[in-house]
């Protein structure tokens, strides 16, 4: 690297461009005369003689007894270390000199009470930094009552940077109620709310599984809301507003929310198809899910739910079974609440054979496999159908011992998931831990898919865990 290029780069750490060359020659030479100094730095002689003083108090250059007088320099990572140090003494004398300057610049301001007829009652807060200091503004401000609706991300954001501010609000005795827009147990927020257990008022915490924007009420006066669902504190502008009318709305709307959300007992203690419906109703077209299942009720209940959160939204669904046969598909679709019949009827639904759908002849056949999902979908819409769900077992790829081809074939379907509709592959675990070297299939599949629903803790209900491969 060029002398000019080390010496703009040295010139960051608080050095003049005269400084940084003087210094970068010493060291490149050694131990050095100014003249030789001068030569590599092309530097004036004069201006190395003003130069090297200044270097030599600032600990990074020694004076050598000879004639005629030299100099050398302490090692480079020395140096640096030097110059870091400097300048962080001077960043520390500069911030304490602010602080007194910022007390002595209260205690004398007095500020002119020019009347105008005009009052702000709304602002637009753009970055990140603003939005922090207006909310922490907010809760230290705060006389009565803090509301806040938010995300399990801002949740922790929020008990993260307005920590001390809260405490005191709450020690204060400010009412703090919260909705989150979370739908599960979750042993990391308690944790965090323990810390408050012994506060004069403690936190007051529920869940809802309504997707809202962050927004922050205090004292039903003013609020901070968010133009965006984002669900963190990047760059989301910021509406904050003290008008009466829209804080009162938001307000009200808050509490209607509060009311139809639940408490965290409820969440530990409900049954997991509420949850389960959730995770569904999040799938996307061109989604690639997989379920794992120790029982055939938890496989019902995820894929029965799937499919009929499809039926009921205008969709169409295939089901492909190989663990038992069509006809009792139907019975117990019949008696989950599906009425089979007349979705069948309306070319809604289909339930097939697995051979029907993956075999040519006696043979697997993947292009055939993935035309004939082609051809659903185009069928689908054809008929009105707004999309098109499946739900595939894969006992029999197992069965007939066809673990290479089962590979290939969900490595496909995933990597040319360009057919605009839903899957859900079902896995038997019992299946999975079977096979040949479990562990390596087990993460080939978690590959091959988007969306990965652990079904097996409870056998009966199927207590569903959700995770993103």
């Amino acid at each position: 690297m060029s002398l000019d290029k080390n010496a703009e780069m040295l010139s960051d750490f608080g050095l003049t461009r005269n400084q940084a060359k003087v210094y970068i020659a010493v060291a490149q030479l050694g131990m050095a005369s100014v003249s030789q100094v001068s030569k590599v730095s092309k530097v004036r002689r004069e201006d190395v003689y003003r130069t090297l003083p200044k270097l030599e108090k600032m600990g990074l250059l020694e004076k050598v007894l000879s004639t005629p007088a030299k100099v050398r320099a302490i090692p480079v990572e020395e140096a640096l270390h030097v110059l870091v140090e400097r300048e962080q003494e001077i960043a520390n004398k500069r911030l304490s000199a602010l602080m007194t300057k910022k007390d002595t610049f209260l205690k004398h301001y007095k500020p002119s009470r020019i009347k105008t007829t005009e009052e702000v009652h709304f602002g637009l807060i753009l970055h990140r930094e603003g939005i922090m200091g207006k909310e922490l503004s907010m809760v230290k401000n705060a006389k009565s009552a803090i509301n806040v609706v938010t995300s399990r991300e801002k949740f922790f954001q929020i008990f993260s940077n307005y920590d001390e501010a809260l405490k005191k609000a709450i020690n204060r005795g400010i009412q703090v109620r919260m909705i989150l827009n979370v739908t599960e147990h979750d042993d990391s927020i308690l944790r965090t709310l323990k810390e408050y257990e012994s506060a004069r008022t403690p936190v007051e915490l529920k869940y809802t599984d309504q997707r809202s924007t962050h927004c922050m009420i205090v004292d039903y006066k003013e609020a901070l809301v968010a133009t965006s669902t984002d669900p963190t504190l990047r760059e989301t502008a910021h509406l904050w507003t003290d008008d009466s009318s829209l804080v009162g709305l938001l307000q009200k709307n808050f509490e209607g929310l509060w009311h139809a959300s639940v408490e965290l007992r409820t969440i530990e203690t409900e049954g997991v198809t509420e949850k389960l419906i959730h995770i569904l109703e999040d799938l996307r077209p061109t989604n690639h899910a997989i379920v794992l299942y120790e029982s055939l009720e938890a496989k019902y209940n995820v894929l029965f739910n799937y499919l009929k959160l499809g039926l009921e939204n205008g969709e169409a669904g295939v089901y492909v079974t190989s663990e038992e046969n069509p006809r009792q598909i139907r019975e117990v679709m019949e008696k989950f609440g599906i009425h089979v019949e007349k979705y069948e009827k309306t070319g809604a639904l289909g339930i097939y054979r697995y051979e029907d759908i993956y075999f040519v002849g006696e043979e697997f056949d993947l292009a055939t496999t993935m035309k004939s999902w082609s051809e659903f979908y185009n069928r689908a819409l054809r008929n009105g159908f707004k999309g098109l769900r499946v739900a595939g077992e894969t006992t029999w790829f197992f069965k007939r011992k066809l673990i290479p081809e089962l590979i290939e074939y969900e490595r496909l379907l995933h990597t040319t998931m360009v057919i605009p509709m839903i899957a859900i592959c079902a896995y038997n675990t019992n299946m999975v831990i079977e096979a040949s070297n479990p562990m390596d299939l087990y993460n080939e599949l978690l590959k091959a898919h988007g969306t990965v629903l652990f079904s097996g803790l409870n056998k009966e209900m199927g207590k569903i865990e959700i995770r993103q491969a």
